[in-house]
């Protein structure tokens, strides 16, 4: 019998070797598989053993299928009574085309139907097709004219093995996993090597694949059902027996298995996935399991050297990556300090974050995570790297120093100010020297730095290199501990990216303004919850509010309207469409002792709230609307640019005759259509709403006051 094995780009040699092992002849590489020659019990043999394949494909038939018509003469050359009963179930999975058969639909529509007009023709009755368990999967490929057929035998991918009933957000396939361990030169290195410790293990797929190996269990015993299961081909004694076998030297590599598997995780919840994953694998008394950070990583009490393999984070979400070059910054560090004489496998999408691990590769392998181009990076941590690990910290460069300097001087001019204001968050600086591309937010007691994303152009090591001078002089100069410093990396926002939770650490802070109490949350958002640059803003809000109807338009976290509370206001409408923004804002207003039946919160699209009618009109109006927004939630994209025309002539139909509506934005290139609005009286006063903080960035915001013509 002719066979193709189906496996993740990238693995194919290590397939093929595999293969080999198994007992299976005439092996030929291709691009994300490999062919072999066998019979059916080596087929067997292959579902059952192989820790690498995902499918494994009987080839029946193979010939020219330049047409659809002979396509469907090329399915019914097959005789299908032998694989399918007349009244059974089955699927087709197709792939290719060609200029015929331009779709891969079309071209499974062309094979099904050839297959039911077949054993209809022969029986009367028909097949039926099911997408979920079928009682056989066929498979047609066509490429070059040319298409080949199969019986599938493997029915849902072979890298599903069953005892992994839950995993974390980005999980590893298990075959890549058992590649990873291959490359890494595991089980082979077990006599020499009796730990296996990964960091950041997640859900444990890397550990229970190692401990599976070392145990000598079969990857296909917690499977229940395969893709032969109901064909009419299988030989069930035949395949018995080789579970028997199975099962025999899995408890004779249990009871042997001398070998430790360590692993930690900072999430709790996703360890206990690990842990009851481990259970189903039938492994759990040889893992050990541990919350933990990285940051308390140290060397296992164990006699000679182990095993460190881990696919640590190296994720797309917004500003993640200076944040995982310092996870993988610490992790070199770390491997120098405690793990002299280890192998080191780091399995990564990212692999430029290795850079900053200070460690040689002895090797480098080029994977495939799905799509994402990926290498395993080997390393043997020397006596020598454990020295540097433990060496004493460099002193700053020169450019650094005069990052400092800078920062001391903004410092000491501000803090008398902040202080004669009553104001305890304010910005320090904002890339006043070029080659330091951050801002520095001060929010007593804590510091928030906020990196602006490098041109593509820039080295990203060499760019990491600032950020870690920054965050060192940071701490320096405000004498912090490094948990009191906060770094992210503000990116061009798309939609409501500004406005999405990237962290769920619930920290929230009080901090005070004006005699304003605010909570901020530096962690969980790109922006904390207070946009530091419309504090005088707010000021005015607060000397105008006494006695007064105000609105708040888009009010985010209700800053503003806290504001207006404290001044006096008579009443307030605050609108946003997030609930969890308003949540916070209802906070913001208790925290300022504000009646709730005065003070109003309202979640609805500010469009759609405008547009309606309404009875209430009021003295002070705030709209400080994004650039641009497309929530899913909004009935419209919002363009400021764009919109702002409206939305200003929509808010004057809610403003008393004497009433002022003050109108800002952070767009830098916003320019307002004065000759549309001429109907106000309109006065640009942007140049009065920049306090000593943002005096260096006059193009932070625009502001506006509005009024009816007299």
């Amino acid at each position: 019998m002719k066979f193709f094995v189906t496996c993740p780009k990238g693995i194919e040699q290590l397939l093929e070797q595999e293969l080999q092992s198994l007992g299976a002849g005439s092996t030929k590489q291709t691009v994300a598989g490999v062919y072999f020659d066998g019979d059916l019990e080596l087929a067997y043999t292959v579902c059952l053993w192989s820790r690498l394949a995902n499918r494994v494909l009987l080839q029946i038939a193979e010939g020219e299928a330049a047409s659809a018509e002979q396509l469907y003469q090329l399915v019914q050359s097959v005789d299908w009574l032998e694989h399918l009963r007349s009244t059974g179930t089955f699927c087709v999975d197709f792939s290719g085309k060609s200029e015929a058969i331009n779709n891969t639909h079309f071209g499974a529509l062309k094979v099904k139907d050839a297959i039911v007009d077949q054993i209809r023709d022969a029986t009367g009755k028909r097949p039926t097709v099911e997408r979920v368990q079928p009682d056989l999967r066929v498979n047609a490929h066509l490429a070059k004219g040319q298409v080949s057929l199969a019986v599938d035998l493997s029915g849902e991918s072979l890298h599903r093995r069953g005892y992994r009933r839950q995993a974390g957000a980005a999980p590893m396939k298990e075959n890549l996993a058992a590649a990873v361990l291959m490359r890494s030169g595991w089980p082979e290195a077990q006599e020499q090597l009796t730990l296996v410790l990964d960091p950041m293990c997640g859900s444990g797929t890397l550990l229970i694949e190692a401990a599976l190996m070392a145990a000598d269990i079969a990857p296909g015993l917690f499977r229940r059902q395969f893709g032969f299961s109901y064909w009419l081909g299988h030989q069930a004694s035949l395949w018995q027996k080789q579970v028997d076998d199975a099962e025999q030297r899995r408890a004779r590599g249990l009871e042997r298995c001398d070998v430790r598997f360590i692993g930690y995780d900072a999430d709790a919840q996703v360890l206990a996935r690990a842990s009851q994953n481990a259970r189903q694998a039938g492994v759990e008394h040889l893992l050990t399991l541990q919350h933990g950070e990285l940051a308390r990583l140290k060397r296992p009490d164990a006699p000679g050297a182990g095993l460190v393999v881990t696919n640590p984070p190296y994720g797309e979400r917004l500003g993640e990556e200076s944040e995982l070059m310092f996870l993988y910054q610490l992790f070199g560090q770390l491997l120098r300090k405690h793990f002299a004489g280890w192998r080191v496998a780091v399995f990564t999408g990212n692999p430029d974050l290795c850079k900053v691990m200070k460690l040689r590769a002895d090797k480098q392998y080029r994977m495939f995570n799905g799509a994402i181009p990926s290498q395993l990076l080997l390393f043997q941590v020397h006596e020598k790297e454990q020295a540097e690990g433990g060496a004493a910290e460099q002193p700053l460069s020169s450019q650094a120093q005069m990052f400092d300097n800078r920062l001391r001087k903004n410092l000491k001019q501000l803090m008398r100010w902040r202080k004669r204001e009553g104001i305890s968050c304010f910005r320090v600086y904002d890339a006043d020297i070029p080659e330091y591309a951050v801002a520095v937010d001060y929010y007593d007691p804590l510091v928030m730095i906020q990196e602006y994303a490098p041109p593509a152009s820039v080295d990203r090591v060499k760019a990491f290199d600032r950020v870690q001078e920054v965050v060192r002089v940071v701490q320096q100069v405000f004498e912090l501990t490094p948990e009191q410093v906060v770094l992210k990396q503000r990116k061009r926002q798309q939609g409501s990216d500004q406005y999405t939770r990237h962290n769920e650490t619930g920290h929230f802070y009080t901090v005070v303004e004006h005699g304003v109490q605010l909570r901020v949350n530096l962690h969980d958002y790109l922006d904390s919850g207070l946009f530091l640059d419309h504090r005088p803003v707010r000021r005015m809000i607060q000397q105008l509010a006494a006695g007064k109807e105000v609105l708040n338009l888009f009010c985010y976290t209700a800053s503003a309207t806290c504001h207006a509370v404290v001044g006096g206001a008579r009443n307030s409408t605050s609108v946003d469409m997030s609930a969890t923004y308003l949540e916070w804002a209802r906070r913001n207003l208790d925290l300022n002792g504000a009646d709730p039946s005065k003070h109003l919160l309202v979640q609805e699209d500010c469009f759609k709230w405008l547009a309606k009618p309404h009875r209430q009109r009021y003295d002070l109006i705030f709209m400080d609307p994004p650039t641009f927004s497309n929530s899913k939630r909004m009935r419209e994209v919002l363009d400021v640019q764009r919109d702002h025309v409206r939305l200003i002539s929509d808010a004057m139909q809610l403003l008393r005759p004497d009433g002022l509506l003050i109108f800002s934005n952070n767009y830098r290139r916003f320019s307002l259509d004065y000759e549309a609005l001429s109907a106000f009286d309109i006065r640009d006063i942007t140049a009065k709403t920049l306090d000593p903080d943002f005096k260096r960035n006059a193009r932070i915001h625009t502001v506006f006051e509005i009024r009816h013509r007299s």
